[in-house]
């Protein structure tokens, strides 16, 4: 799998790197040391990329290295793309700056910035995002109930980086929920992440509850183990921290919510994704003995369940994270679209409803740039 996308990688800067240099770098020099030198980034860039990911990404300084390698070769072949059409103008006019190549510049240099910002700025800016959902089925007594949705921290992306963890908290509890929800992916590989972050997570209050449910990284399966044992003792470990948080883990089970004699069902399954993700969430269990609620509420982690699976049954709002809207977001449109139909934000089929967050944490870059971390507020209207 690497080795294709390491291939594709490489070509791609290849061909930005000839094309750059046959229509602008020879021009600028005649020395065969500088035109050689042209290529010599590109060549290192590639060389790290096979270090830090081919060696099984075992190397403490593989995300700043991305950084860096975002930095060198996007613009190199963002400038590529967006000036291609000059090509087309070049048979016909003999100007000294052609418009695309113009274009391309400042493409570029966007693209510099785009990478520096959500590399620095971007993965901390946290955002509230308030919306509001209405049933005829929510009992009445939960109108103007808030709940608010964390998804991915992936915490081992944090290690040594607790301020923004506890600033994190601080603006949860401050939106005073009635409840927090938290959707998967809580650690990236393994257990022994919430070392230290554990009492600054236990910090989340609200009257009704913490609920979260597992995500793929929570079952450590990116992680080469050696054994079964260890795999399924790292699993177990990460159910008791969350218990001893103080937090509810709903694994394929229900709960309820129940405000003024009345209730609505809280759903919780283990993660049901579409492959290569694993599926071990068994809805029919974990619905089973919530026939009479009115209004259900589900938490899973893979959205792609909602259309496999959620829309079939009579569950009213079904909350998701995992695509992370691919930490990148420009004017509504993420890349994430084009693997996921429901990438980011509300979606809404008849009287049911998916709401998908982007998560708070990072995964391969510590990057975010529009889809910035995600609090959500949901509040539950009476229609």
């Amino acid at each position: 799998m690497f080795a294709r996308i390491f291939t594709i990688v490489f070509l791609i800067l290849l061909i930005a790197d000839i094309y750059i240099f046959v229509l602008y770098i020879r021009k600028l020099t005649e020395k065969t040391l500088l035109r050689v030198l042209w290529f010599v980034p590109s060549l290192i860039l590639m060389g790290g990329l096979y270090f830090f990911f081919y060696a099984e990404g075992r190397y403490s300084h593989r995300e700043v290295f991305m950084i860096i390698f975002m930095a060198i070769a996007l613009p190199k072949i963002i400038f590529t793309i967006v000036s291609l059409p000059d090509l087309l103008l070049r048979p016909f006019f003999k100007w000294k700056a052609y418009p695309f190549t113009i274009l391309a510049l400042l493409a570029g240099l966007g693209t510099i910035y785009v990478v520096v910002y959500g590399s620095t700025v971007g993965k901390t800016r946290f955002t509230v995002r308030e919306v509001e959902f209405s049933s005829p089925d929510l009992p009445a007594s939960f109108d103007g109930y808030r709940i608010v949705q964390l998804s991915d921290l992936h915490i081992g992306k944090w290690e040594g980086k607790k301020e923004p963890i506890k600033h994190l908290v601080e603006i949860v509890n401050a939106q005073r929920p009635d409840a927090i929800m938290i959707t998967g992916d809580l650690v990236h590989n393994v257990a022994t992440e919430l070392n230290g972050y554990e009492d600054i997570l236990s910090a989340l209050k609200a009257p009704d509850g913490v609920y979260s449910i597992l995500g793929n990284h929570d079952y450590g399966m990116y992680k080469s183990w050696g054994s079964k044992a260890k795999e399924k003792e790292n699993l177990s470990s990460l159910k008791k921290r969350q218990q001893t948080m103080g937090w509810k883990l709903l694994n394929n089970d229900h709960t309820y919510l129940t405000k003024d004699n009345e209730k609505i069902a809280l759903i919780g399954v283990e993660n049901d994704g579409a492959p290569p993700f694993p599926k071990y969430g068994n809805l029919p269990e974990a619905m089973k003995g919530t026939e009479d609620s009115k209004f259900k509420i589900l938490l899973s982690h893979d959205p792609t369940h909602w259309r496999r699976e959620v829309l079939k049954t009579d569950i009213n709002l079904m909350l998701a994270g995992h695509t992370h809207g691919t930490q990148f977001s420009l004017w509504g449109f993420s890349p994430a679209s084009f693997v996921y139909p429901e990438w980011g934000g509300i979606y809404k089929e008849g009287k049911q409803a998916l709401y998908v967050n982007v998560g708070i944490g990072t995964v391969g870059v510590p990057f975010r740039f529009g889809a910035w971390p995600e609090i959500t507020v949901i509040t539950l209207r009476k229609k």
